[in-house]
C-alpha cells in the first residue's frame, strides 16, 4: 500500500519504511507522528480523498531535526538605492521515517499530529490565551467603592481625574484634608503634581468648613 500525503504545502508518495525530508514540524527525535492530510491511498484499488480520505492516516517516527543545503540568493536594488549583496538560507526541515499507513481510525488513533512549528506556536499561544481569558478577573472597585469618605469633589478644582489621585493616595475625607500641615501640603503637591492648587484654591480652610457641616 502507498499514500500520497500533504505537509508543509508539498505532497509527497510514501510507502512503509521511506524515509523524508519534509519542512520542519514540532516534535523531537525518536517520537512518533501522524500525518492526517492524505489525499490518495493505492494499492488493490486505489481511494481518492475530497480533498482528503476521512479517518486515513500516516505515521512515522522523527529521525532528526535539520537543515538543508545552503541556498544563495544575489539580491540587487537599481535605481535609487542601488545596492547588491549575496545572502545564503539553509531551511529547516525534519528527517522522518513512514512506519505505518492507516486506512481508517487514523483520527482515533491517539498519535500526536503532524504540525509545522509556526502552527504549534500559534495554537499554544491561541491556547494560553483561552485560558487566560476563562481566569477568573479580580474585582475592580469602582469609585463608589474607593470613595467611601466624604465627596472630595466639593473642594473648588476637584474633578474626577483629582479626585482618583487623592483617592490613590488615600485621601477620602475632609478631615484628613483639614489637618494637614504646611509641610503636609507641600508632600502632597509634589507627589501628585497638583501644582500649588491646594494653595491656591485654599484646600485646608474649605475642608474645615465642610467638615464642620457633615
Amino acid at each position: 500500500m502507498f499514500a500520497v500525503l500533504k505537509t508543509g504545502g508539498k505532497q509527497y508518495k510514501v510507502q512503509s519504511g521511506d524515509v523524508l525530508r519534509i519542512e520542519k514540524i514540532a516534535a523531537v527525535a525518536g517520537e512518533t507522528v501522524q500525518f492526517n492530510d492524505v489525499l490518495l491511498l493505492g494499492g488493490d484499488t486505489a481511494t481518492v480523498g475530497t480533498p482528503l480520505i476521512k479517518g486515513a492516516a500516516v505515521q512515522a517516527e522523527v529521525i532528526d531535526q535539520i537543515k538543508g543545503e545552503k541556498a544563495i540568493n544575489f539580491v540587487k536594488r537599481r535605481r535609487k538605492h542601488s545596492s547588491q549583496r549575496t545572502k545564503g538560507h539553509r531551511q529547516k526541515l525534519t528527517l522522518v521515517r513512514v512506519t505505518e499507513i492507516l486506512s481508517k481510525g487514523g483520527d482515533k488513533s491517539g498519535v500526536k499530529s503532524a504540525v509545522g512549528k509556526f502552527v504549534a506556536e500559534s495554537r499554544s499561544a491561541s491556547t494560553s490565551k483561552a485560558a487566560e481569558a476563562t481566569k477568573p478577573k479580580a474585582k475592580t472597585a469602582t469609585m463608589a467603592e474607593v470613595n467611601v469618605g466624604d465627596d472630595l469633589t466639593q473642594l473648588s478644582g476637584v474633578g474626577p481625574a483629582l479626585l482618583k489621585k487623592l483617592n490613590a493616595a488615600g485621601i477620602s475625607s475632609f478631615g484628613q484634608i483639614a489637618a494637614w500641615t504646611d509641610a503636609d501640603v507641600v508632600e502632597i503637591d509634589e507627589k501628585l503634581s497638583f501644582k500649588g492648587k491646594i494653595v491656591r484654591e485654599g484646600w485646608v480652610e474649605q475642608a474645615k468648613n465642610l467638615a464642620r457641616k457633615s
